[in-house]
Parts: structure tokens; sequence; C-alpha cells
């Protein structure tokens, strides 16, 4: 009975005793997204040839690929929650997450930076 409840449990992030909420599984498949999105759609372009552009590009990427793996390891659970979807789908779904993510972001980012920019 021990071993069959062990096995249908999936371990949670912690960091400094502190349970972080975060499934590894859906934090790679958001990664995997983001490095999709990176790699295909071109979502982080390059700014230019010299190797300060090349360098501040691949932060950019690096961070971005970072932000999309956390949305995604945080939104994947809510939406499991909301309509309990079969795990498959829930990594499918995480992974879609990671390849939007980076929009979703900027458009939120840039909404939070007007209300700011317009308050006396």
């Amino acid at each position: 009975m021990t071993f069959a409840a062990a096995t249908a449990t999936v371990p949670v992030l912690t960091a400094f005793g502190v349970p972080l909420g975060l499934r590894p599984d859906f934090l790679v498949a958001g990664f995997a997204g983001a490095v999709v999105a990176i790699a295909i759609l071109d979502t982080v372009p390059t700014t230019g040839d010299t190797i300060v552009h090349l360098v501040r590009t691949s932060l950019r990427r690096m961070g971005v690929a970072f932000a999309s793996s956390l949305a995604a390891g945080y939104m994947a659970p809510a939406v499991l929650w909301a309509t309990n979807a079969p795990e498959p789908v829930m990594l499918g779904i995480a992974f879609a997450i990671g390849g939007g993510a980076r929009e979703v972001l900027k458009r939120a980012i840039k909404r939070v930076a007007d209300r700011v920019e317009a308050q006396p």
C-alpha cells in the first residue's frame, strides 16, 4: 500500500525548507516550450553582430527561458486544478504556456508600466 501511494505523488521543489509549489516536470516542459519559441519562432531576435550584442541577446534569451519556465511551473497546476485534465495533456499545456509566456508577460509588464506612468 505504501509503494502504491508513493509512486502517485509528484515531488515539489523546495528552497531553504520552504516548498515552492513547483513541479519539475512542468518546469522542464515550460523550458522546452520557451526554447522552441526562441529557436524556431525567433521571439528574442538578435540586435547586432558584435560580441556585446551577442552577449546581451544571450542574456535576454536566458532570462526569457527562465521566466517562461517559472510561468509554466506556476500556471500549469492552476490549469490542472481548474480543468482536471489528465497528466499527459498537462505537460502539453505547460509546453504551450512556456512557448507563449514571453508575449503575455511582455503585455502585462507594459500594462503595469503604463498605469504607473499615468499616476500623478
